[in-house]
């Protein structure tokens, strides 16, 4: 019998280690924010969001957020999501990354330049500012700006993050239409944690989005 379950035992290292490898060569292990909440769950935190109209942009400004705080040593938090998101990324001793490979989730564009990438905020500063964060302390502003808990940063191509601007589900989703489930979840998930509101037309795009997954 030991001769057996050590036979078992092997076989299923084995197709472990596979597995393992195979999930390393997947675009999608090169792009990793914390996984989202599944599309049921975001349908249920969806259902309790405070709906209401939006505020006003009115006093925002992105020094109201400090962002890109120092996480550890050099690194601040862009760096540490550049070398989270990408594949086989170095950095040099200022934690600057100077080589490596990144895949944008948003647009399925692959990038060996960090200067091709921004670290774009899922919610916007400017979207959680009209949303409720007015109202916030600046240290929880700073908070949420730099928040790697959640799947609130993730490294994208520059222009296409610059082309969503501080835009909701409403008015902008991601060019890879494969991606905007995880999207839907990433946002419902980032709004129910920090309270944030969101408008009659941001719920109703949402829940197209996650009806679909």
């Amino acid at each position: 019998m030991s001769g057996v379950y050590a036979r078992r035992i092997a076989v299923v290292a084995a197709t472990a280690a596979l597995a393992g490898s195979s999930l390393l060569t997947a675009p999608a292990a090169q792009a990793s924010p914390p996984t989202p909440i599944s599309a049921s769950t975001a349908r249920t935190y969806l259902g309790q969001l405070t709906v209401k109209t939006e505020g006003s942009s009115s006093g925002y400004s992105r020094d109201l957020f400090p962002h890109w705080s120092t996480q550890s040593g050099a690194c601040n938090t862009r760096e540490v999501v550049l070398k989270r998101d990408g594949s086989n990324v170095q950095q040099d001793s200022s934690c600057a990354a100077v080589s490596g490979s990144w895949y944008s989730e948003y647009d399925g564009a692959t990038w060996t330049a960090a200067s091709d990438l921004d670290i774009d905020h899922v919610v916007a500063l400017a979207e959680a500012w009209r949303s409720g964060a007015n109202s916030w302390t600046t240290s929880k502003r700073q908070q949420f700006a730099n928040d790697l808990t959640r799947p609130q940063l993730i490294a994208v191509t520059d222009n296409v993050n610059q082309s969503k601007s501080d835009l909701d589900p409403a008015e902008w989703l991601p060019p890879l239409t494969s991606y905007r489930c995880t999207y839907a979840r990433m946002w419902v998930q980032v709004k129910h944690y920090w309270a944030l509101s969101i408008d009659s037309a941001e719920k109703s795009a949402l829940q197209g989005v996650l009806n679909g997954c």
